[in-house]
This record gives structure tokens, C-alpha cells and sequence, in this order.
């Protein structure tokens, strides 16, 4: 029997990864277009913003369009063979952000998602929509339906929209720490707690820890259930050989005091028998000698291949996290 898999994901990684675990199940017996009920992925909208009028979501679009095979894999976002010619038009009324690119058919995506927001539906009911048009083979949840957007806080007190500190300025403007304002009194979207409870492996993918992750386990109510879930949880190391696979996690670890190494993640996630989200952990082949400090934290470390240079390799990287669960 194909396990009950959720997948806590955002970004480039997470849709990679999420990638491998739907090959990864469907070589287990089920075809691809019928595996949704074996993956629920749970997306990071913590990146989220309004722009142009417009709701964009860009972790879900990521994943969204990763699984229905639609993505840009040479810039890594957006549609394949996707053009520009709103976008300019946009720029040469002056509106928008002229370093933020919005494809003309992913702003179909971002136009009919801000309608049916609109015409009342909340954002789990229009990723449901989203989700209806090809056969993804997974259930995508976001993990929240209130908006949370993250918000760099930068020394001396001025904010901006993390998309705006990650694209324009390329995280060169030095953290002072990261929000989600409204946070507080969100909660988890439903079908998110009761995926996680009926799970039978959880796995968090090797995704930015801080604003990637962080945000989902920062709902309240998703952390708890990670820490009550029958289900073993097992994370994947997004630092191999000491540093990050893709984009700036480095910097946003420095900016919460955490150091760019597998160990110090899996510490910054914990053990769920000391009170952390984590069973078992991911370590590279090139962090190797980090795997004893991973088990005294409480965590089972598995030194695996972590790289995820093409399908293969992301669907083997999907078995040994599923190995590491003993599903």
C-alpha cells in the first residue's frame, strides 16, 4: 500500500523535491494521476503580495506549475515559453515593480486567482481550482488561508516586503529579523492539521528553513501537530558541504543566529523528543562528519546523496527520505 505522505515545501527545493516524492510513490504502484490521495503537499504563503491589483503566490505557482509540468526549469520560476508583453506594458505605465517579471500567462494564473478571491473563495478553495486543470498527482494545501506576508525588518527599523529585499536588492541588505505580521491569530488552512495527523511519513523538504518553513511552523496549530502526528518526520539538510544549494538561506540563517551547516538547521528544527519537529535528518554526503552532533541532538541522521541534478536524482533523494521513515 502507497504511504499517506505530506510534504511541508516552498521554493525551487521544495518543488524539486516534491517532484521526487510523486515519483517516488507512483513507482510504488499507483499512476501519477492518481496518487493525490497519497500527497498532500503543504505550501510556504509567507512569500506572498499584492501587485498591480493582482494576488500572487509565488511557492504555490512554483509547485502548482512544477507538477503539471509547466514550469521554467532554466530560470527556475514562472511558465515555460512564457512571454513578457504585459509586463512591459505595465513598466512603461510605470506600475508594478520593474525588477518583479510577470509572465503574461502566469498573470492569467494570478489574474483568475485574485477574481475568484474576490468572488468570495479563499485561497484554499482556489488552489483547489488552480489544481483542477492538470493531474498533478498530489493535493496542494496552502498553510494558511489568512494573509501573512513576510516582511524584512532591517537595521534601524525599516521594512520591506521580503520579495522586494530577495529580488531587487538579492538579500544584500543585512536582516535584522524577519515577520509575518497577523501571524499570531492565523490558522493552519483546512485539511492541514488532519493530513498531518493522518500521515503516514511527514517530510519537511529541503526548502529555506526561514522563510520557506518557518512561516508554516509558525501557524499555530501546525507545529503541535507535527509534534503529535503518529507519523515518523523527516527533514532534508538544504546546506551540503557547508553551504546553501540555491538563492541566500545563508543569509537569512545568520539574521535568526543560526550557522550554515546541516547540524545547526537540525538544531534550529529540534528533536521531537525535546520538543522539535524532527525524527530523522538528510545530511549530505560532503557534511558526513556532522552526522554524530545530528544524533545528539535527538534526530537520526541519514548520510545521503543530496544533490537534485535532474529527475533521478530527486526521486532517489524522495526513497531514502521514505527509507529513513521506514515506510
Amino acid at each position: 500500500m502507497t504511504p499517506r505522505v505530506v510534504v511541508l515545501a516552498g521554493g525551487v527545493g521544495g518543488s524539486r523535491f516534491t517532484l521526487g516524492v510523486r515519483a517516488a510513490l507512483a513507482a510504488r504502484g499507483e499512476e501519477e494521476a492518481g496518487a493525490a490521495a497519497s500527497l498532500t503537499v503543504v505550501v510556504n504563503t509567507g512569500d506572498d503580495l499584492w501587485l498591480s491589483g493582482v494576488r500572487l503566490q509565488p511557492d504555490v505557482d512554483s509547485i502548482l506549475y512544477a507538477l503539471a509540468g509547466e514550469n521554467d526549469t532554466v530560470r527556475g520560476w514562472g511558465r515555460a515559453g512564457d512571454t513578457e508583453r504585459v509586463n512591459h506594458e505595465l513598466q512603461a505605465w510605470g506600475a508594478g515593480w520593474p525588477w518583479f517579471t510577470l509572465g503574461d500567462l502566469d498573470l492569467g494564473t494570478h489574474l483568475a486567482r485574485t477574481g475568484w478571491l474576490r468572488d468570495g473563495l479563499t485561497p484554499t478553495q482556489v488552489i483547489e481550482r488552480l489544481s483542477a486543470r492538470w493531474p498533478l498527482g498530489a493535493r496542494l494545501l496552502p498553510m494558511t488561508d489568512a494573509e501573512v506576508d513576510t516582511h524584512v525588518v532591517l537595521a534601524g527599523g525599516e521594512r520591506m516586503h521580503f520579495q522586494e529585499w530577495w529580488t531587487r536588492h538579492r538579500a544584500a541588505l543585512a536582516p535584522e529579523r524577519f515577520e509575518n505580521p497577523g501571524i499570531g491569530d492565523a490558522a493552519p488552512a483546512p485539511g492541514v492539521v488532519e493530513a498531518i495527523a493522518e500521515a503516514d511519513v511527514v517530510l519537511i523538504a529541503p526548502s529555506n528553513p526561514v522563510v520557506s518553513i518557518g512561516p508554516i511552523l509558525a501557524v499555530p496549530g501546525i507545529r503541535d501537530a507535527l509534534r503529535a502526528t503518529a507519523a515518523p518526520v523527516v527533514g532534508v539538510s538544504p546546506i551540503i558541504g557547508g553551504a546553501v544549494v540555491r538563492g541566500m538561506a545563508d543569509v537569512c540563517l545568520t539574521a535568526i543566529g543560526v550557522r550554515t551547516a546541516a547540524d545547526a538547521v537540525a538544531a534550529h528544527y529540534g528533536a521531537r523528543s525535546h520538543g522539535g519537529v524532527l525524527d530523522a535528518w538528510l545530511v549530505a554526503e560532503e557534511d558526513a562528519e556532522l552526522s554524530a552532533s545530528v544524533d545528539a541532538l535527538g534526530v537520526r541522521a541519514h548520510v545521503r546523496p543530496l544533490w537534485m541534478t535532474d529527475a533521478a536524482a530527486s526521486r532517489a533523494l524522495a526513497e531514502a527520505a521514505l527509507s529513513a521513515a521506514a515506510v
